[in-house]
C-alpha cells in the first residue's frame, strides 16, 4: 500500500511538475527600472518613458547640409542659425529618431533568425490526496526552440526591414537638408523685408511731406480739393503697405525662431547682419551633372525601396516552401533542493519537424502576386522620382538664370533712376521744378530700390533652391 501511494505522488508531481512548464513558458519576466527625468516638460504620465540617449557626434548631421555652401553667403549669424537649427531642431530630432526606430526593427527581426531559449524555476509545497503528509516538489523547465532556415527565408527578411532602415537614414538626411534650406530661405527673407520696412518708411514720410503740402495749397486755392484727397488716399495706401510688410516680417521671425528650436516669444530678440552686408560669393554652375542626381536622398530612397521589394518578392515565394523546427526539452524534477539539478532527475527530449502548408485558401498566393504588385508601383515610383529630380534641378537652374538676368536690368534701371533723380535735384536747386515734384522723384527712386531688394533676395533663395534640389551637393 505505501509503494502505491509512493508512485501515485511521484506520477502526481510530475503532472505538477508539466503544469508548472507549461505556466511558464507563458509568462514574460521584465525588470522594473528607474529612469532618469530628462525634460521637466514632459507630462507627469510619460516621464518614466523618457530615456536620456547616449552623446553622439554630430559630425555627419553637418555633412549632411554641406556648410560649405552656407559659408559663401559670408554671414556668421546665418551659419550659427544653420548650427543651431541641427542641434536643436524637433523635426530634425524626430527624423533621427526615426532612423533608430528602423535600426531597433532590424535588430528585432535578427532575432528570429536565432535559437530561441526559455527557464524557469518553480519550487511547489505540495499535498497529495489521501495523505495527510506534505512535501515539497523542485522543478526546474527549460525549452529551446530553432527555425532552422535552410532556404534563407528569415535571413531575407532581415534584409528587407534593413532596406527600411537604410531608407530611413536617407529621409533623415533630405530632412536636415530641407530644414537648413527653410532656415537660410526665412533668414534672408527677413533681411529682405528688414530693407523694404526702411524705404517703406522713407516713402510713408515722403508721402506725408507731399500731403502736407498738397493742403497747404488747398488751403491758399493753388490745388484742388481731388489732387489733396488723392495725395491722402497715396499716404494711407502707403501706411497700409508698410503694416504689410511688419506683419510679414513677424510672421517670418516666429517661424525663424521654431527652426532653430526656440520659443516664437522671443522672436523680437533674433539678430540679423543687414540687407547691404549679404553677398553670396558662390559660383553657380550653368548645368549640373547626372552623378549630383543620383546622390539626391529622395533618389537613393527610391533606389532601396526598390530593393526591399524584390526582397519581398523573393520572401512570398519562400513561404510555399517547408518549415524546419527543432525543439529541445529539459525538464528537472526533484523532491528537495540538494538534487534538483541531477541527471537522475532530469527528464529531456529533443526533436525536429518539416511542415509544409497545403492548403491556405489561396492566402499564400495572395501575397505573392500583392508582392509582385507592390514591385511594380514602387518600381514605377522610382522612374518618377528619377524624373522628378531632373525637373527639380533644371527648374532651380533657370529660376537662378532668369531671376539674375531679371534683377541686372532691374539694377539698370535703378541707376538711371538715380541718375535722374540727381538731375532733377539739380533742377529743384535752380528752381526749375517745385519740391513737390522732386519728392515725386525721390519716391520713384525709393520704389525701384524696394525692388531690387526683393530680386536680389529672390536670387539668393533660387541659389538655395538649387541647393536644395541637388541633395546639397552643390
Amino acid at each position: 500500500m505505501q509503494v502505491n501511494i509512493f508512485r501515485r505522488k511521484k506520477k502526481l508531481k510530475k503532472i505538477l511538475a508539466a503544469i508548472v512548464l507549461t505556466s511558464l513558458t507563458g509568462m514574460t519576466f521584465m525588470p522594473a527600472l528607474a529612469v532618469q527625468e530628462v525634460n521637466n516638460n514632459v507630462p507627469k504620465q510619460y516621464k518614466s518613458m523618457v530615456k536620456k540617449s547616449k552623446k553622439v557626434s554630430d559630425d555627419y548631421k553637418y555633412a549632411y547640409v554641406n556648410m560649405d555652401f552656407w559659408s559663401q553667403f559670408n554671414d556668421e549669424i546665418l551659419n550659427g542659425y544653420i548650427d543651431k537649427a541641427v542641434k536643436n531642431n524637433y523635426d530634425l530630432k524626430m527624423a533621427s529618431l526615426n532612423v533608430k526606430e528602423y535600426y531597433e526593427n532590424v535588430k528585432l527581426q535578427f532575432s528570429n533568425e536565432l535559437p530561441k531559449l526559455t527557464a524557469g524555476y518553480s519550487p511547489n509545497y505540495v499535498k497529495m490526496p489521501g495523505s495527510s503528509d506534505a512535501d515539497w516538489v523542485f522543478a526546474t523547465p527549460a525549452i529551446a526552440s530553432y527555425e532552422a532556415d535552410i532556404f534563407l527565408k528569415n535571413r531575407d527578411k532581415t534584409k528587407s526591414v534593413k532596406k527600411l532602415y537604410e531608407a530611413s537614414q536617407f529621409d533623415e538626411r533630405a530632412a536636415y537638408i530641407s530644414v537648413a534650406s527653410a532656415v537660410g530661405t526665412t533668414y534672408l527673407n527677413i533681411v529682405r523685408l528688414d530693407k523694404i520696412v526702411d524705404l517703406q518708411q522713407e516713402i510713408v514720410e515722403l508721402r506725408k511731406e507731399i500731403y502736407d503740402l498738397m493742403l497747404k495749397r488747398n488751403r491758399e486755392g493753388i490745388t484742388s480739393t481731388a489732387d489733396t484727397i488723392k495725395a491722402n488716399k497715396a499716404l494711407v495706401a502707403g501706411e497700409t503697405d508698410l503694416i504689410e510688410y511688419q506683419k510679414q516680417r513677424d510672421f517670418l521671425l516666429h517661424q525663424l525662431a521654431v527652426l532653430i528650436g526656440e520659443s516664437p516669444a522671443n522672436a523680437e530678440e533674433l539678430t540679423r547682419t543687414s540687407y547691404d552686408k549679404i553677398a553670396f560669393s558662390g559660383n553657380i554652375p550653368s548645368e549640373i551633372s547626372s552623378d549630383v542626381i543620383v546622390q539626391r536622398p529622395d533618389y537613393l530612397k527610391a533606389e532601396k525601396m526598390v530593393e526591399k521589394a524584390g526582397i519581398d518578392v523573393r520572401v512570398a515565394k519562400k513561404e510555399f516552401l517547408p518549415s524546419f523546427n527543432i525543439m529541445g526539452l529539459a525538464l528537472f524534477n526533484a523532491a528537495n533542493i540538494g538534487s534538483s539539478w541531477t541527471t537522475k532527475n532530469m527528464l529531456a527530449s529533443i526533436g525536429a519537424a518539416g511542415m509544409l502548408p497545403l492548403f491556405t485558401g489561396g492566402s499564400l498566393t495572395a501575397n505573392l502576386r500583392l508582392k509582385k504588385t507592390e514591385y511594380e508601383r514602387v518600381l514605377q515610383n522610382y522612374y518618377k522620382t528619377n524624373l522628378t529630380a531632373i525637373q527639380e534641378v533644371n527648374d532651380a537652374l533657370v529660376s537662378v538664370k532668369k531671376d539674375t538676368e531679371k534683377m541686372e536690368r532691374t539694377r539698370k534701371q535703378a541707376d538711371l533712376e538715380k541718375t535722374d533723380f540727381m538731375y532733377n535735384r539739380d533742377k529743384y536747386n535752380q528752381g526749375v521744378i517745385s519740391k513737390l515734384d522732386l519728392i515725386q522723384f525721390k519716391e520713384n527712386l525709393l520704389s525701384i530700390d524696394k525692388l531690387v531688394a526683393q530680386q536680389n533676395i529672390e536670387c539668393m533663395v533660387d541659389y538655395i533652391g538649387l541647393y536644395k534640389a541637388t541633395g546639397s551637393k552643390l
